[in-house]
């Protein structure tokens, strides 16, 4: 078998298409509309789905139409089977909060490129706490009679949700390199230090979970992934681990040795944006909310009571998603169930046009860019 080569950003991303690729992306799109799963825009009207989130179709599928529009089809009837976009604005905001601190977070820093970074610590999972959330029958103010998954999977579907709604369009508004392509990619750490191999195996269900969902429902949403702290029985296990991931994610991970650590995180994130713990200079803790990278905080109005979120410490728990603001730009409002009564709380306005952001023009040289003195 040969080796899975994966694209090298920008290369296969909005902006950066070859011929053949912007061909294959035309037909892909004509066939979802032949299907009826994609509407085109109008001129009143944007698409159903922005031209970065179908182009990870094909790149997952090397641009193979017909294999992109399979998966994308599939997806598409499982988000509406679970309807997502309504879980998302209505999950319980302490469930949410609960099932973050289970999984990958996001630090609220970027990369050299400006795509986000999370961090995931196993060890300070606790087996029984997880075990609880496994066995969940229900969530809080939601029905889930005529959800197909099951309330611990409908719960991990609206973090998913969190970085394709809100994280990655957030970090394409922020000033970055290449900014005619939309972010729809994270960083993760991954730290296994001082992970038994009885805890290990005690939530490998659980750790599988997230990997294939990626797979299967959100593709090429992980980009590098570097684990580190592995521990001495992490060879016997890793045949297994990596088969829970696409080839192409595990053609982008890098295990660390415990003396090579910053230096490998340095290559591709500042060490302003690393956390301490791994040698950087960022407070910041798993658990933590996110501490907002500077120059994501310099266009960024927020709404009244805010104020101290301008140290980047009192962002909102729960979901987050943007919306159109008045005058076009766009506005984050934290959403979701608090006290079983609906939140739709306005957090900050972003000086980027939501259109621009969201629904680019291919090769578009404007299209993300926040300039110097704006």
């Amino acid at each position: 078998m040969s080796p899975v080569i994966p694209f090298h950003y920008p290369d296969g991303h909005l902006g950066h298409l070859s011929p053949d690729q912007r061909q294959s992306f035309s037909d892909f799109k004509q066939l979802c509309v032949d299907k009826g799963i994609y509407r085109p825009a109008t001129t009143d009207i944007p698409p159903s789905h922005d031209d970065a989130t179908l182009l990870r179709y094909l790149r997952a599928r090397k641009f193979q139409i017909q294999p992109a529009y399979e998966q994308f089809a599939s997806t598409e009837k499982w988000r509406k089977e679970n309807r997502l976009v309504e879980l998302f604005e209505t999950i319980d905001v302490d469930e949410y909060e609960e099932t973050r601190r289970l999984y990958p977070q996001w630090t609220g820093r970027r990369d050299k490129r400006g795509f986000p970074l999370y961090v995931f610590e196993v060890a300070p999972l606790d087996v029984k706490g997880v075990a609880d959330y496994e066995r969940a029958k229900s969530l809080k103010g939601a029905d889930t009679d005529d959800r197909p998954a099951p309330p611990k999977m409908l719960r991990l579907f609206a973090l998913y949700e969190s970085l394709t709604r809100f994280v990655a369009p957030f970090c394409t508004a922020s000033r970055r390199p290449n900014p005619e392509t939309p972010i729809t990619q994270g960083n993760n750490i991954i730290d296994v230090s001082s992970v038994s191999l009885r805890q290990f195996w005690a939530l490998r269900n659980h750790l599988q979970d997230s990997s294939q969902l990626a797979t299967a429902h959100y593709p090429e949403t992980l980009d590098k992934i570097f684990i580190i702290g592995a521990p001495g029985f992490f060879s016997t296990i890793w045949s297994w681990v990596k088969r829970w991931f696409d080839p192409i994610v595990v053609a982008k991970m890098h295990i660390c040795g415990p003396n090579d650590v910053l230096s490998t995180l340095s290559e591709y994130i500042d060490p302003q944006h690393i956390p301490v713990k791994y040698g950087g200079q960022l407070q910041w803790s798993f658990g933590d909310l996110p501490s907002l990278d500077p120059v994501m905080l310099e266009h960024l109005q927020w709404a009244e009571g805010a104020e101290r979120a301008k140290e980047g410490r009192s962002w909102p728990i729960g979901p987050v998603k943007w919306d159109v603001a008045e005058d076009g730009r766009m506005v984050a409002v934290a959403v979701g169930t608090k006290d079983g009564k609906g939140r739709k709380e306005r957090v900050v306005v972003v000086d980027r046009k939501y259109e621009e952001v969201f629904y680019p023009v291919d090769s578009d040289p404007t299209a993300g860019i926040v300039r110097e003195g704006q």
